[in-house]
């Protein structure tokens, strides 16, 4: 493994690695911070972090991929700018008094695509936070090291995201889904035993750019439609709660924008509840039809998507060995998420590579991806 030479070549010590996944998800999208549902799992992509202490007063940190360089000082752990204020971050959150007892120096490496969707910064915070918590003795447990990560997220990276992401990437199950209720936390692993089907992300290749703005906002008119549906329901707490007569009736108060918001949120925990018992009855075609309506709804109410995202998805729809497809993350790019069944998977990358260059000049990147465990301790030495 490349990381441990470039440990040795840098550092010249023994060390922890971990290893955090990166994650997909099947249905359920921006419901995490409305107090919904989501139905994500682990994939076999990593953030890997090789760790060990050093006699300084300092955290030194490389990243292969990048072939930069860091170091902080363990008395001033602050966000700065770049991907390191994730472990800053995780450093404030957990450690009793905000700092490392210790200097440590880490490598990080990892195959989670960037800025694809696939939340490969949840799987770095879970990566290090494991790391930190087995080097330390911390006795966390994973929700509490999830949390953490998002608290990072929140105040390290300005980015006010939901339970979702940090969640699977700790607990992850080969073979199976989450299905994850983030208003309490309780979760039930789905099986997700269809061998002839290949979970494949087409890459727009787009930079969501305008995600974090974007998402922050979403939550922002969410919240808006919340404070207008309490006048009249004094029980709803999130969208969660929100029927969908109550809705319909107060459309005229909430405004067209926020409406069409709250319509989505509302709609797309019902498909979540609905897909999961298509699961458990092997109907994959009916799954498929649900994920196709989540992009609609993410296009027309969410407005999160984009012309690429929806050239492709409309592309996927018409071909043939294709269960279901929709955009997946936070919006504006990123991966289309397909079910395409495993005999015609070759094809179907070839095929929608075609398309998009044609359309776009540009070929995406496509990923197959296996259902996987969550993060783990890879490597352990003294």
């Amino acid at each position: 493994m490349d990381i441990h030479r470039q440990f040795q070549q840098y550092f010249g010590k023994e060390y922890q690695l971990t290893a955090a996944p990166g994650r997909v998800n099947l249905i359920g999208e921006h419901t995490d911070y409305n107090q919904g549902f989501v139905l994500p799992a682990a994939i076999d992509r990593n953030i890997w972090l090789a760790m060990a202490p050093n006699t300084e007063n300092q955290l030194n940190v490389r990243a292969l991929e990048y072939h930069e360089n860091y170091s902080f000082s363990l008395d001033d752990m602050h966000p700065v700018k770049g991907w390191p204020t994730y472990l800053l971050g995780m450093i404030h959150m957990i450690m009793s008094d905000q700092r490392l007892p210790r200097g440590m120096d880490v490598v990080v490496a990892g195959n989670v695509p960037v800025g694809a969707g696939m939340s490969s910064s949840a799987a770095l915070c879970s990566a290090f936070g494991l790391a930190l918590n087995e080097f330390f003795h911390l006795g966390l447990s994973r929700l509490e090291l999830a949390l953490a990560g998002q608290k990072t997220e929140h105040q390290f990276a300005n980015l006010q995201c939901g339970i979702m992401d940090q969640f699977a990437s700790l607990h992850g199950k080969a073979g199976h889904l989450i299905k994850l209720d983030c208003r309490n936390l309780e979760y039930e692993y789905i099986p997700f035993d269809f061998p002839d089907i290949r979970i494949i992300l087409v890459n727009t290749m787009v930079s969501h750019s305008l995600a974090s703005s974007e998402y922050n906002l979403r939550r922002q008119q969410c919240d808006a439609g919340v404070a207008i549906l309490q006048r009249y329901d004094s029980g709803i707490h999130s969208l969660r709660d929100v029927r969908t007569e109550l809705l319909e009736t107060h459309r005229e108060q909430l405004g067209d924008i926020v409406y069409k918001r709250c319509r989505f949120i509302v709609g797309e925990n019902k498909r979540l509840l609905a897909g999961c018992d298509f699961l458990k009855q092997n109907d994959l075609n009916a799954f498929g039809q649900l994920m196709y309506a989540s992009h609609d709804g993410l296009s027309r109410d969410y407005a999160v998507s984009c012309p690429e995202s929806d050239f492709l998805v409309s592309t996927i729809k018409e071909m043939k060995g294709v269960k279901g497809a929709r955009q997946m993350g936070g919006g504006f790019g990123g991966c289309i998420i397909t079910l395409a069944e495993k005999d015609s998977a070759e094809i179907f990358i070839a095929d929608i590579q075609s398309a998009y260059k044609k359309k776009y000049d540009i070929t995406p990147d496509c990923y197959s991806t296996i259902i996987s465990e969550g993060a783990h301790i890879v490597k352990l030495k003294a």
